[in-house]
């Protein structure tokens, strides 16, 4: 049997329901990191790739623009009228006429130089005092072709200049064209990539195709481009990947190209895919959940109610409808349970037949003792009384045992019949129960047993009312009394019994105490059984256990508070008020 109900825990389809969606998630935030991840690395390798493109596209472009300019230059050089301006040797005639030969080639830089490299002519679009001392300088490196003068850049080629051939000719001097590095070929850089480009000069953007409130961006990442060649950098809530190439052997300064990419499509392409994995793992959670709960319902649903059979049958509802449905496994247990629930009322059944056969004849072996003793004293009293030969005396004292006998035989019987009805069609009434002890206590004064015993009751004070069955609660207390005025006939010292009644609140109890020598220690534990009694002559052994009966059903018990020769305390203790659903103490011989 169940003592009592499992505290709350988890049901089987939320925990399932739980499991499937913490699962749903992790799997989600996993995917979605991992998706991340890789996103995020594919999309670096790929921009870079498209960067070094673009860098491929500049090393091709300025391959071409010298090029070009390389023969531009050899057309310019071969011009009879250059050569002969040239032999003149005389800088203003050479920088007065430059400035035809300047617009006639159409590019952005035009300078001559004589044979020892000397500047001579300088022209070039907005072009500043310090044009000629800029190029004058550089131009004594074949290897530079890059110029930064007045805040502008220029890639430009060096043509020698010979009057005649050039193994045998005389070198009267140098020719010198160029294009301006603008935004317009930064923007052919990096056009086929979608990039952005810019070049710098000594921690100087000096020329970018980036808009200028994201160029400040630029300038503080400026210092990781001598650490690395690849930097990440963010310009308000975009983000780039920057791709730098030092150039700094192709001119007399500090240069170098900075091409960049922007991550906002890449973003924005993630933000998608994370918006679709959500969805989707919404979905599949919302999808999940009904098919869960679906299964759950047909999977715990004939667990829960087989649960709920054995609980019912734990606390005595054998009735209780068992699952016919669910998986095999829950079909298998609810046979197996049925066929249990069976063998075990079937088994209940014998055992209760046995114990009642038992009791009956307990019962019957103990009543028939003392119903001979009684009869005996009946019997041969009354054969006394037939001889008209007694004095009227004696006759009193025989019709007196007569009495006696008859009085115990009823008394056992009425205690016999309280017993059987114990729980069953209590007559509750509002009473006080000191005067149901009182009452008790001068039934008992009239006893055999409590001759030459000093019997007291103490009454305490307050509301001793209660809701009682005056009948078995009389018999009860009775009987305690009786109990303990038969202990304290068998002490040697001083015999003495003790009634006291207490309340509070809620409820009342009357302590009984007496000189006895106690309770034995082999009957402690099964004082309260019927037909436990030690040391007696006469009696059923059902006092004690009618007394624990009768205050069961008023809500409270019957106790040993103490047990030591000399002194035994017992308590009975009843609830003010009745209980709701009182527990059923039926003797086993009413048993169905």
């Amino acid at each position: 049997m169940l003592s009592e109900r499992p505290g709350p825990g988890i049901r089987t389809r939320v925990l399932l329901l739980t499991s499937l969606v913490l699962i749903i998630a992790a799997t989600t935030c996993s995917s979605l990191f991992i998706i991340r991840n890789r996103l995020q690395r594919r999309v670096r390798e790929i921009l870079a790739t498209e960067l070094e493109n673009s860098v491929a596209t500049f090393q091709d472009l300025e391959s071409r623009r010298l090029a070009t300019l390389e023969r531009e230059n050899t057309l310019l050089a071969s011009l009879p009228t250059l050569k002969a301006l040239m032999t003149t040797s005389d800088p203003r005639t050479i920088a007065d006429d430059a400035i035809d030969f300047w617009k006639t080639s159409g590019n952005d830089l035009f300078a001559l130089a004589d044979n020892d490299g000397n500047i001579l002519a300088a022209e070039a679009e907005g072009a500043t005092g310090s044009l000629k001392l800029d190029l004058q300088r550089q131009i004594v490196d074949p290897a530079k072709h890059y110029l930064l003068s007045g805040g502008r850049m220029y890639e430009y080629s060096v043509r020698p200049l010979y009057f005649g051939s050039e193994k045998t000719g005389t070198l009267l001097g140098y020719v010198v064209s160029g294009y301006a590095v603008d935004r317009q070929f930064l923007v052919e850089i990096g056009r086929g990539a979608g990039a952005e480009a810019a070049f710098i000069t000594g921690g100087q953007i000096a020329v970018a195709t980036l808009p200028k409130e994201k160029q400040d961006a630029l300038r503080q990442a400026l210092p990781s481009f001598g650490q690395k060649n690849e930097v990440i950098l963010r310009a308000g809530r975009e983000r780039f990947l920057a791709l730098s190439r030092d150039l700094t052997g192709a001119a007399d300064f500090p240069l170098r190209l900075v091409i960049l990419k922007s991550f906002d499509a890449t973003d924005r392409a993630e933000r998608e895919i994370n918006r679709l994995v959500t969805l989707t793992s919404l979905l599949a959670m919302l999808g999940g959940s009904m098919l869960m709960l679906l299964l759950a319902r047909m999977v715990t649903g004939p667990l829960e109610q087989l649960a709920s059979s054995v609980q019912a049958f734990g606390e005595g509802n054998s009735r209780y409808t068992l699952p016919s449905g669910g998986t095999r496994e829950v079909r298998y247990l609810s046979r197996i349970f049925s066929e249990m629930r069976d063998e075990i009322q079937k088994t209940n059944r014998a055992l209760l037949e046995s114990e009642r056969l038992a009791t009956i004849g307990r019962m019957a072996s103990s009543v028939s003792h003392d119903l001979r003793h009684y009869l005996a004293a009946v019997l041969a009293n009354a054969e006394f009384l037939a001889s008209p030969s007694l004095p009227y005396t004696e006759r009193a004292e025989l019709f007196e045992e007569i009495r006696l006998a008859v009085n115990g035989t009823t008394d056992m019987l009425d205690t016999l019949l309280i017993f059987g009805r114990t729980g069953a069609g209590m007559q509750r009434v509002s009473m006080p129960l000191d005067s149901l002890l009182e009452r008790a206590v001068t039934m008992l004064r009239q006893h055999p047993d409590a001759e030459a015993i000093s019997l007291r009751f103490e009454r305490g004070s307050g509301d001793f009312t209660a809701s009682l069955d005056p009948k078995q609660i009389e018999r009860a207390l009775y009987n305690l009394l009786l109990n303990a005025c038969q202990s304290t006939r068998r002490s040697p010292g001083s015999r003495e019994v003790t009634a006291a009644i207490a309340a509070d609140e809620a409820s009342l109890s009357v302590t009984i105490t007496d000189s006895g020598p106690g309770v034995a220690p082999g009957i402690r534990e099964s004082l309260f059984d019927p037909f436990v009694s030690e040391g007696k002559q006469k009696g059923t052994g059902l006092g004690l256990t009618l007394a624990s009966s009768v205050a069961r059903e008023h809500g409270g018990d019957v106790k040993l508070v103490s047990s030591q020769p000399g002194k035994t305390v017992f308590r009975l203790t009843v609830l003010r008020q009745r209980t709701q659903g009182p527990t059923q103490t039926r003797s086993p011989l009413l048993t169905p």
